[in-house]
Formats: C-alpha cells, sequence, structure tokens
C-alpha cells in the first residue's frame, strides 16, 4: 500500500508565544529541531527523540509535532503495530497504530493534544486507513496531574475523540486486565468492508468461546 502524506499545520496562540502543530514531518526536518525536557512518559528525552525519529523513517511512519520556535513540546506517532501485538496479526496495510502521543506538562490544557489529531486526520489519506490506539492505565501521569484512573480516561477520551476516535470493544488480555484500558478506533470513510470485517476478527477473537 502506498503511503500517501499531505503536510497540514495549526496555530495555538498561548501567552509566550505560538505553537505551530504540524505534520507530517519529515526525518530531516525533526532532526534539526530540539526536544523538550518534559517530554518523559515513556523514556528519558534523548532516547525518546532518537525513537520517534526512527518511527519516522519508516514506510508507513507519521510524525505530528506541536512546536514552540525549534523546540518540540508535543508529539503522536502513526506507524503499524507492534508485531507482538495481536494488531499485527492480520497483515492489514490499512491499519495504522497511534503508538504515543505525549505534551510537555507546562503545556497542557492549552488544547495541543485536541489539536495534533485534528491535524493528524486533516490529511485525506487517513481516511483509507483504520487507525486505533490502546490505552493503558500504567502509561498515564496520575501522580503529577492528581486525577483517579476514571478521571484521566474521560480526559483522554476526549482527547482522542477529537481525532475521531471511539472506544470500542475488545476481548485484548492486556486491554481486559482493567476496566479503565480501552481500545479506541477510527475507521476511514473509504476503508473497505473486508477490512472492516478483518479488524472485527482481531478486536473479539474469543467471540465462540465460552
Amino acid at each position: 500500500m502506498e503511503h500517501l502524506r499531505k503536510y497540514n499545520s495549526k496555530k495555538i496562540e498561548i501567552p509566550n508565544g505560538t505553537i505551530l502543530v504540524e505534520g507530517p514531518v519529515p526525518t530531516n526536518e525533526l532532526q534539526r529541531l530540539k526536544f523538550h525536557e518534559g517530554l518523559t512518559a515513556f523514556r528519558i528525552p534523548e532516547q525518546q527523540f532518537a525513537a520517534i525519529i526512527e518511527i519516522s523513517k519508516l514506510p508507513e511512519g507519521r510524525m505530528i509535532i506541536a512546536r514552540l520556535n525549534d523546540t518540540i513540546i508535543a508529539y503522536a506517532t502513526f506507524l503499524y503495530p507492534d508485531p507482538l501485538e495481536r494488531w499485527s496479526e492480520g497483515n492489514m496495510e490499512n491499519l495504522l497504530e497511534l503508538g504515543a502521543i505525549e505534551v510537555a506538562p507546562e503545556f497542557r490544557g492549552t488544547g495541543v493534544g485536541k489539536s495534533i489529531l485534528q491535524v493528524a486526520m486533516m490529511d485525506d489519506a487517513m481516511e483509507d486507513y483504520i487507525v486505533i490506539t490502546t490505552e493503558y492505565y500504567w502509561h498515564w501521569d496520575l501522580k503529577r496531574t492528581g486525577l483517579n484512573v476514571w478521571q484521566y480516561r474521560k480526559v483522554m477520551e476526549k482527547m482522542m475523540q477529537a481525532g475521531g476516535l471511539e472506544v470500542a470493544a475488545t476481548d485484548d488480555p492486556e486491554i481486559s486486565s482493567h476496566p479503565a484500558n480501552c481500545l479506541m478506533v477510527r475507521i476511514g470513510k473509504r476503508v473497505d468492508q473486508k477490512s472492516i470485517k478483518k479488524f472485527d476478527q482481531l478486536r473479539i477473537m474469543n467471540r465462540y468461546m465460552n
């Protein structure tokens, strides 16, 4: 499947400047930027910056970023599901995973997360894909925000809905291991019924088991 990309952007005015939300951003442009030191949800910033640069090199990889001047203050990654996850078992070329989304703490509450998802879906090519995200409470910044798992889940749901993703049922063991975990899905307008059926079989694998 040819991975078409069309650049889109959006600006957010904040007291200390203008945040530019843009993407998909190619590797050579990412490499010219700095990575905010508050982006620590998954790895130390230097390692995470290296990881997103590698994702941008993948044929299907899409990096949507928010930056203040030349510093990335938020980002989202889109790529094929991890080969170790059930979502890769169908070998679906039109299934992408929102692998990570992160906003530096001082920029939360500015609408940056929602804007990243909106910019990602501005690209008409996304209508050819099923996009999923798997939300696990152990990735959430409960300590810093002071929210409980249900409050944080509500925040995550609202942010994902800005990109058209909605909660979908699944019997995936890792998601099912805690009631706050969830699968969220966006099915593009041009995705065929055969692909939707195949995806539904990945979502619910134990349909006929007692």
